[in-house]
C-alpha cells in the first residue's frame, strides 16, 4: 500500500495492516490517495471500501475489476464489444468441458490464480489432463468455471494504460517471459523477466489503442463498470493483426520494473488524475533507452517454495541498475531471506537492449542464496541476442 498523506509523521511507504481494515487505517491517518497493486485486494471491492470513506484510489471498483477477477467475463465482455480475442467456450462441467476439446488449445481457470492458472495443451490429451486438474482443484474455486481458448500463434506483447474512466494515457510495450525455463520451455508462471520498450509492427500502438483500450473503456462506462486504474492488455500479434490474451487491473509485474525505469516523470501526479477522473495528458515522458528485468526466484518455483534463505549480494549498488523486493523479508537480525516464489526483480537501464541485458545479468551474478533460479535468455527474441 503505498500513500500520499496529510500526517508528516507516517512514512510515505505505508503499513500493511494486521486486521486487514486498510481502508479504516486509512481514514485514521488522513490519507490523501491510496494505490492498489496486488489483484486480489481490487476484486473484493477495497477501492469501493476507500470511496465509501471518501478518499481517492488507483485502481478498479470490484465491478471493473472483474476484467482480471474472471476470465469468463473479460470474453463475454469482449464478444459484446467487438474486441478481438480468441475463440472460447466456458464450462462449469467437467464432461462438457472435456467434449470441447478437439486438440491443441489453452486451458485456463476462470478465475484468480496469481499467473498459474493456464495450460498452454500442444496436444488434447494435454488439454484434458488440464481440465481434470482444474475440475480436481488445482487452483481451488478459481478453476470451478473453466476456459477452453484455440490456441493463438504469435509472439506476446504487453500494452499498459493509464486510465481515468474516459481518457487514457499509454506506456511503452513491454515484452514478458511467461514460461519458466529458457527457450519458453516449462509450465507458465507469473512471469519470468521482461524488457520494454519491445520492439513492435509500425502502427500497432495506435491500432490497439483504437480497437481495445478505447472499446473497453467505452463498454466498461456503458455497463455501469466505469474503469479507473491500470488497464493492462496481454496481446498475441497474430497473423490477423493483435488479438487480447488477457486483461489485468493492474501493474503487471515485472513489466512494471523496466516501465518505471523508463518513466522520466513524477509517477504521482498521474496516478492522482486518473483516481480524480481528471487525467489530462496525451502522453507520458519517457527516458531514451531499454530496461531489462530479470526475476531471481526459488529453484522449486512455480512449486511449492522453501523459504527461509539468507539472500547475500543485496549490498552492492550499482548506477542504472534496481534491485526490486518481491518474495522477501527481513529477520531480527536485519538479514534478507527469501519467502517467496519469484523472490528479486534485477532491473537495469542502458541506452541498448544488449547494454541493459549485460547490467542486469552482471547483476544477477553479484546476489546468492541457496537454490537461486533464473532464465538467461530474458529478451531472446529481440534481433541483439
Amino acid at each position: 500500500l503505498w500513500t500520499t498523506h496529510r500526517n508528516p509523521g507516517f512514512p510515505a511507504q505505508a503499513s500493511l495492516c494486521p486486521d486487514g481494515a486498510i481502508d479504516a487505517v486509512a481514514e485514521e491517518l488522513g490519507v490523501d490517495l491510496v494505490v492498489i497493486g496486488p489483484e486480489a485486494p481490487l476484486a473484493e471491492g477495497l477501492v469501493d471500501a476507500l470511496r465509501d470513506r471518501g478518499i481517492l484510489a488507483f485502481g478498479p471498483t470490484a465491478a471493473a475489476a472483474q476484467l482480471e477477477a474472471s476470465k469468463g467475463f473479460a470474453k463475454e465482455f469482449m464478444a459484446r464489444h467487438s474486441i478481438p480475442t480468441a475463440q472460447y467456450s466456458l464450462h462449469t462441467d467437467r464432461e462438457e468441458a472435456l467434449a470441447a476439446v478437439a486438440g491443441p488449445c489453452v486451458v485456463k481457470a476462470d478465475g484468480l490464480a496469481a499467473g498459474k492458472g493456464v495450460y498452454v495443451c500442444s496436444t488434447a490429451e494435454e488439454a484434458r489432463e488440464a481440465v481434470h486438474a482444474l475440475f480436481d482443484g488445482a487452483f481451488g474455486d478459481a478453476g470451478a468455471r473453466v476456459v477452453i481458448e484455440e490456441l493463438m500463434e504469435g509472439p506476446e506483447i504487453s500494452l499498459l494504460a493509464l486510465c481515468d474512466g474516459q481518457r487514457f494515457v499509454s506506456l511503452p510495450p513491454a515484452q514478458d517471459h511467461k514460461r519458466r525455463f529458457d527457450g519458453d520451455q516449462g509450465p507458465n508462471t507469473g512471469g519470468m523477466g521482461a524488457y520494454a520498450p519491445a520492439p513492435v509492427p509500425e502502427g500497432l500502438i495506435a491500432e490497439v489503442e483504437e480497437r481495445v483500450i478505447q472499446p473497453v473503456l467505452e463498454g466498461m462506462a456503458e455497463e455501469g463498470r466505469s474503469f479507473q486504474g491500470v488497464l493492462y492488455v496481454g496481446l498475441m500479434l497474430t497473423q490477423d493483426g493483435p488479438k487480447v490474451l488477457e486483461f489485468n487491473c493492474r501493474f503487471g509485474d515485472p513489466e512494471c520494473q523496466p516501465l518505471m525505469t523508463l518513466l522520466d516523470e513524477d509517477l504521482l501526479p498521474l496516478l492522482l488524475q486518473c483516481a480524480k477522473g481528471e487525467l489530462h495528458k496525451e502522453a507520458v515522458q519517457i527516458r531514451e533507452g531499454v530496461s531489462c528485468c530479470v526475476v531471481m526466484a526459488s529453484g522449486e518455483y512455480p512449486g511449492a517454495v522453501r523459504k527461509g534463505h539468507v539472500i547475500s549480494g543485496l549490498e552492492r549498488d550499482r548506477q542504472d541498475v534496481r534491485v526490486f523486493h518481491a518474495g522477501t523479508v527481513q529477520d531480527d537480525q536485519g538479514k534478507i531471506l527469501t519467502n517467496g516464489g519469484r523472490v528479486l526483480g534485477v532491473t537495469a537501464w542502458g541506452k541498448s537492449f544488449g547494454e541493459a541485458r549485460s547490467l542486469a545479468y552482471s547483476r544477477v551474478a553479484e546476489i546468492h542464496w541457496e537454490g537461486a533460479d533464473w532464465r538467461t535468455d530474458i529478451g531472446w527474441r529481440t534481433k541483439e541476442n
